[in-house]
């Protein structure tokens, strides 16, 4: 039996991912597409946003201010899916306290014509400093806590600088021209994921919310999600790191196929059965998948129980299903996590 004193939150989150025996599983909510800065959160310590998007220190408080209040057992940023877009010349709206940033204008019409910067561009980015340099900053005042820096997926990254109905449809009908512009897509993603790692971050969370099975089908999956993730996997474990993949929506299309993404943990939406999952496919590290409705709405007595039941289903990583609401309080996600680490 494992010492439970013995164990950092660090060292509980990487001996889950290298399938090393643990005394309880991790809760987490990696940042990103997963982002836990609530409002509760914000208006508790007067760190913000929008304002945290774009100044490193904000940033590192917020991260750690999330941390120190919601009980999960990390540190993520960035907040938001829109850093890489914004480096590769899309228009970004950069929201405000309770709205997260989004795409305002993607910069090319078709896969056709897009020419993307060099990679140097990435370290002479603002918003990309900002992350690097919360990165340090985190990583050095929290070392016994896992520091997770968030990449969005090269799926939704291409979508987020091409017409998103126009790149889908030339997945199909200008292929050749699709793979050439997401594998360009994924040097430049793998050289932030690169930037993240020198900073210090313990792990890099991938969140691709395009690259789903009713999205893309399991042709499109396999050939367009399966083949860049496990490009930027690779890369990400060259430098030193594990990866969490999270794939939004229903696997039943794609199930075989998510088993074939090389990622250190799978994470999973709330219809996902993801005991089954872990059943039939015994090698993939499992992480979920709360209801991200149930925790905005509860009641914080059904949000514990439903939690301790992924819990005793053996899920590897307990996190929520998806991204939060800012509306989400305090206390029903402190009763998630309670859940999990007052067992």
């Amino acid at each position: 039996m494992i010492n439970v004193s013995a164990l950092s939150p660090k060292e509980r989150l990487l001996r889950v991912l290298h399938k090393e025996k643990v005394d309880r599983p991790p809760v987490i909510c990696t940042g990103g597409m997963m982002n836990a800065a609530i409002v509760d959160v914000m208006k508790k310590t007067g760190h913000t946003l929008p304002a945290a998007h774009k100044d490193d220190l904000l940033m590192s408080e917020l991260a750690f201010d999330v941390h120190e209040n919601t009980r999960f057992e990390n540190l993520g940023a960035p907040f938001c899916l829109t850093v890489e877009a914004e480096v590769l010349g899309s228009e970004i709206n950069i929201g405000s306290l309770t709205c997260e940033p989004k795409i305002e204008k993607e910069i090319f019409p078709s896969v056709s014509g897009v020419v993307l910067p060099d990679l140097k561009e990435w370290g002479k980015s603002a918003r990309v400093n900002t992350v690097i340099q919360a990165g340090y900053r985190l990583a050095g005042k929290h070392p016994d806590v896992p520091l997770i820096g968030n990449l969005t997926g090269p799926i939704s990254t291409a979508a987020s600088i091409i017409d998103p109905m126009t790149f889908l449809k030339e997945l199909r009908k200008n292929k050749e021209t699709a793979h050439q512009i997401v594998d360009q897509v994924c040097d430049h993603l793998i050289e932030f994921a690169r930037l993240m790692v020198d900073s210090g971050v313990t792990l890099v969370s991938i969140g691709d919310p395009t690259s789903t099975g009713e999205i893309l089908g399991p042709k499109m999956f396999e050939e367009f999600a399966v083949r860049y993730l496990n490009k930027i996997i690779d890369a990400v474990h060259s430098f030193g790191a594990p990866v969490i993949v999270h794939i939004c929506g229903n696997l039943n299309m794609v199930k075989s196929l998510v088993a074939q993404i090389k990622a250190d943990a799978i994470s999973t939406d709330a219809m996902v059965n993801l005991r089954s999952l872990k059943e039939e496919f015994p090698h993939l590290t499992t992480m979920g998948n709360l209801s991200t409705y149930l925790l905005e709405f509860g009641p914080n007595k059904k949000i514990a129980r439903q939690t301790e039941k992924l819990v005793l289903e053996g899920i590897d990583i307990i996190s929520p299903a998806c991204g939060l609401s800012t509306s989400t309080s305090l206390e029903n996600i402190r009763a998630m996590t309670g859940a999990v680490i007052e067992k």
